[in-house]
């Protein structure tokens, strides 16, 4: 829905007070972030204005605004606007209502109890991995990582899983600019990876045995949204000593079935 449009005003109405140019920007403010729809989640100046009714000029001070604490964010590729990772951080109380938080908690609490490791809630945010939920495991010793943390690892699990589902072009942005971290990537190295992104998106789930590590093992799986894009990523960690080869392929197929019951439960679609 599209918000209604916003009278401008410089603060000098009626009773010409500050508290009433201050209230004009944050109701402006709050129109902008308001435009972004889940139909339309990446917009222009030119679109937000005409959406607002406000002069291009006054969306663009706002969004620099909202960028620099990270309100909004730059898409890479087209250079519009989408909603940022921020936004959660202003709704702090609210971030148990998150949609794929909510609706992906029983089904980690299930994945954990099933095989006995740590699974966790992945989402991505530009150029990095960011973990949102975690169940720990009831093992003395396991693989657990703080709420927030973020992964830029390109052998990291969700990582991979994230990146077989971005362009070529993207993935090589990443890579060459060193966003993504792969150490003494070279033209070849940068074919065997891309290799191996296809190979995640064939079979569903991405593995990282000891790489980022040595010990250290992950699994991870898609999430998909109502459009078929990868939303969130179901992740599987656990000491390496308590996962031998043979067991790898359990924990990914596992992994692969939670992440499948949360698009499920979401109301998304697989990729086709």
């Amino acid at each position: 829905m599209t918000p209604p449009a916003v009278n401008e005003t410089n603060g000098t109405g009626a009773n010409g007070t500050a508290d009433a140019k201050g209230a004009s920007v944050v109701v402006n403010a709050i129109a902008v972030l308001r435009a972004f729809t889940p139909e339309e989640p990446l917009l222009g100046v030119t679109e937000i204005a005409g959406r607002v009714g406000m002069h291009k000029s006054s969306v663009s001070r706002i969004l620099a605004t909202l960028e620099q604490e990270n309100l909004v964010e730059r898409d890479p590729e087209s250079r519009r606007f989408r909603l940022g990772l921020g936004i959660i951080a202003v709704a702090g109380p609210l971030l148990a209502e998150m949609d794929e938080r909510r609706v992906a908690y029983p089904v980690l609490r299930q994945l954990t109890e099933q095989t006995g490791e740590t699974s966790a809630l992945m989402v991505w945010s530009g150029g990095e991995a960011i973990c949102v939920e975690q169940i720990a495991s009831h093992h003395q010793i396991k693989h657990t990582t703080p709420l927030g943390a973020r992964y830029r690892d390109a052998v990291s699990a969700s990582v991979q899983v994230f990146l077989a589902a971005r362009p070529a072009e993207r993935v090589h942005e990443l890579l060459r600019s060193g966003s993504i971290s792969y150490p003494g990537l070279d033209d070849a190295g940068l074919e065997t990876y891309e290799a191996r992104l296809r190979d995640v998106a064939s079979r569903g789930w991405a593995e990282n045995y000891g790489e980022s590590s040595i010990d250290e093992v992950g699994v991870a799986a898609p999430v998909f949204d109502h459009r078929g894009d990868v939303a969130a990523v179901v992740l599987i960690s656990a000491p390496r000593f308590r996962v031998a080869r043979e067991r790898l392929e359990a924990l990914g197929e596992a992994c692969l079935a939670a992440a499948a019951q949360v698009t499920t439960r979401l109301g998304g679609r697989p990729a086709k």
